[in-house]
């Protein structure tokens, strides 16, 4: 990777499209992917023959040779051969032939990944850059002259968060993700061997993973349950982000000489916290949530400092060490006379009794092994990342330097992404729910017999008033519906959960169907009424959660900018932001809006928004460091690799990214881009180079879009036209659209 540097470096020239191959060079470039497919598809027709029987294998073959006559070689008799073939199938047939064929299509994705990745390795070796990498992002920006101090300088101040969330149509099973995961690592493996004998152990492996693909169902026959969603979502951590993202931070810290990286990545979750739509999530869903979140965050660390204990035999006779180190070594309870004189190993071990006791105490569990009792847990994740500060010291004190880079300084990086609460767990409800828990309360308290027929001006009115009094709002004594207990409870969990596993724990609360004021106001109300919010509007009042609506329909996009300007605008609004952190995120819907508005409609109503939002929110950033996030719910259209997300980050509109960014990862998109580590480590990758290069390349460009009359009287007519409701005519001219991407 490129480093930028202080002076102003010389541009390499670099051709992000490489030179069109001739047949013979692009079949060798393909070689080793055709062999693999080649291999896994032998493997399987051995299982299927070995598993079905002969004439299935001879069936499944059959329908191959058909199917390749017809639609490679355009014979139409083979064409009407497989019709009739297909539709004299018996059922047993008919699924036989399906297992088979999806199973094909798995292992040549698989092949396709892992060609991916052999194909970037080998570009890296020759020096050659691929878009959406670090490197290209680098090599670019080095040529506009930004240098390492401005992209470090940045990062200090960006926030990048993919969020996971669960998809009703979700039905793969996380039985058959492992075996393909572990496929994929063979493959993999492969390319690394010599000798005949390790190819055939290899390949042995491989077979006895496609077996029990084969004999493993499917598909789910029951519906997943939340804690089974909570479940399949951890494994991408141990399966690509507990040890990738460090590694990442890694790559950057190298590539900027020196200039320290802030923590600036994050990870987010709906899963069990989305209570939109989904009467399955409740408190104790959420509790549950962060309480699995915790142990696997924990039980990697646990992991990692007894591995770390391990490579840390310092004997304390040969170098010394610093004060501070002596004073952990003491703290520790382990006194084995084989260490002694090991002062990394005893605080190692004492760092692993108090760990265990963390575990049990924020989750219940145990841990697996004890050198000595667990006790004296952490308080928080700080403090032990203060431990491994002073090792850290220590071992630079004494010339050890190539002990920390393995593990002790990825580790440090992973507490500080992930705390003790891994990611951060978005709430999300609709505006309805809320309007009718506040209705409520505002009845039993006799403040307001039907709140939800006031008009919008009096609501505000009222919810200010009530913001800017210090009582509750619940009577004690009182027997609430069964929606005003859930709604609060969650709100009471989340402040329990912050307090517990730390303020990163839960951070944004996500308001469906934003369409006024009125509907963050009544959050906020909410949050006050559990200590969420402390204080009032007019004297010092603290919000605990950024209150981030969520703007979906074609009307609702039309109106953000609008909302957001009456909502600032209200008395004591802005210092309450400013005075919780100065953070605003906005959501913007993505397949709410192409269902309103239809595809153009809704990729112009989406750019409109988002300049609209920065216009508005550039002076509250200059006079009052009010910083804006915009949130794109883009569900499933970003793709693997360099491409869509890369694409889709780069065409937002000047000035919208500016370092902030937030994105939903959807259902079986996250297991095609975070399953495999290697795949998983380029689209992180692909993140952060696409949210520089939108930031410092395109970021400073004006919002402000200009074009000829005529141009924009048919982009109006074509928005028109591709409008599903009656839309109302545009009053700013329309952006220069990309063709990879719907913004």
């Amino acid at each position: 990777m490129p480093r930028p540097s202080g002076a102003s470096p010389a541009p390499r020239p670099v051709d992000a499209r490489p030179p069109r191959l001739k047949a013979d060079d692009a079949a060798e470039k393909n070689r080793p992917l055709v062999e693999d497919i080649r291999l896994l598809g032998r493997i399987l027709g051995d299982v299927i023959r070995e598993q079905e029987g002969k004439e299935a294998f001879e069936l499944i073959e059959r329908v191959r040779q058909l199917s390749v006559a017809y639609r490679l070689k355009r014979d139409a008799s083979a064409g009407r051969v497989l019709d009739r073939l297909l539709k004299n199938l018996s059922g047993d047939q008919t699924v036989s032939v399906i297992r088979a064929f999806s199973y094909f299509s798995h292992l040549a994705n698989i092949a396709e990944d892992r060609h991916h990745v052999r194909r970037r390795e080998h570009h890296e070796a020759q020096g050659h850059l691929q878009e959406g990498s670090l490197a290209m992002s680098f090599e670019r920006l080095a040529r506009a002259d930004i240098r390492a101090a401005d992209i470090a300088a940045t990062l200090k101040h960006a926030y990048i968060s993919p969020v996971l969330t669960a998809h009703p149509t979700e039905v793969q099973r996380q039985s058959i993700l492992d075996a393909e995961r572990a496929i994929a690592e063979l493959i993999g493996r492969r390319d690394s061997l010599h000798t005949e004998r390790e190819l055939a152990e290899t390949e042995a492996l491989i077979r006895a993973r496609i077996t029990q693909l084969w004999q493993t169902r499917m598909l789910r026959t029951a519906k997943l349950t939340v804690a089974n969603e909570i479940d399949n979502a951890l494994s991408y951590y141990h399966a690509t982000f507990l040890r990738q993202i460090p590694r990442l931070y890694g790559e950057l810290e190298q590539a900027l000489n020196g200039h320290e990286v802030a923590p600036f990545f994050r990870m987010g979750n709906w899963i069990g916290g989305d209570r939109d739509g989904n009467p399955n999530v409740s408190a104790d869903t959420l509790r549950h949530a962060l309480a699995r979140q915790s142990e696997t965050v924990l039980r990697f660390y646990l992991t990692e400092v007894h591995e770390l204990g391990a490579e840390l035999s310092v004997s304390e006779s040969l170098v010394g060490v610093t004060p501070e180190m002596q004073a952990l070594a003491k703290a520790s309870p382990d006194r084995s006379e084989h260490r002694l004189d090991e002062p990394y190993r005893l605080a190692l071990t004492g760092m692993y009794a108090r760990l265990a006791a963390t575990l049990h105490e924020l989750t219940g569990t145990e841990a697996l092994r004890h050198a000595v009792a667990p006790q004296n847990p952490y308080a928080s994740a700080d403090e032990f990342l203060a431990n491994l500060r002073t090792i850290e010291a220590s071992l630079k004190s004494h010339h050890a330097q190539p002990l920390i880079e393995p593990r002790l300084k990825p580790l440090m990086r992973a507490v500080q992404v992930f705390g003790f609460h891994l990611a951060t767990v978005d709430l999300r409800q609709s505006s309805d729910k809320h309007e009718a828990v506040v209705a409520e309360l505002l009845q039993a308290a006799r403040i307001e017999r039907d709140y939800s027929a006031l008009p919008e001006a009096a609501r505000r009115e009222l919810l200010l008033k009530l913001l800017n009094d210090a009582r509750p709002l619940r009577v004690i004594g009182h027997r609430y519906s069964e929606l005003a207990d859930g709604e609060l409870a969650i709100f009471e969990a989340a402040r329990e959960m912050r307090a517990r596993f730390g303020a990163g724990a839960i951070r944004h609360y996500i308001i469906s169907h934003t369409e006024d004021v009125s509907d963050l106001l009544e959050v906020l109300l909410l949050q006050k009424e559990v200590g969420l919010l402390r204080g009032t509007l007019d004297d010092a009042a603290l919000a605990d959660l950024i209150v981030a609506p969520l703007f979906e329909t074609i009307g609702d996009l039309r109106n953000a900018a609008g909302i957001m300007r009456a909502f600032y605008a209200l008395p004591g609004v802005l210092d309450l932001i400013t005075r919780s952190g100065g953070e605003q995120d906005v959501m913007l819907g993505y397949s709410d809006s192409n269902k309103d508005g239809g595809f153009f409609t809704s990729s112009w109503e989406l750019y409109r928004a988002e300049v609209a939002l920065v216009e508005l929110f550039q002076p509250l950033k200059d006079e009052h460091g009010v910083t804006l996030r915009l949130f794109h719910g883009r569900g499933g259209t970003v793709g693997r690799g360099g491409g869509p997300s890369y694409q889709a980050i780069l065409a937002q509109p000047p000035g919208t990214v500016n370092g902030q960014i937030r994105l939903t990862e959807q259902g079986e998109v996250i297991a095609s881009k975070y399953a495999h580590p290697e795949i998983g480590r380029r689209n992180l990758e692909t993140l952060v180079a696409a949210t520089l290069e939108a930031t410092l390349l395109h970021g400073q460009a004006s919002t402000r879009w200009g074009a000829p009359k005529a141009f924009l009287d048919a982009a109006e007519d074509l928005s028109r036209s591709s409008t599903r409701r009656p839309a109302s005519p545009t009053t700013s001219s329309p952006p220069r659209q990309s063709a990879r991407s719907p913004s």
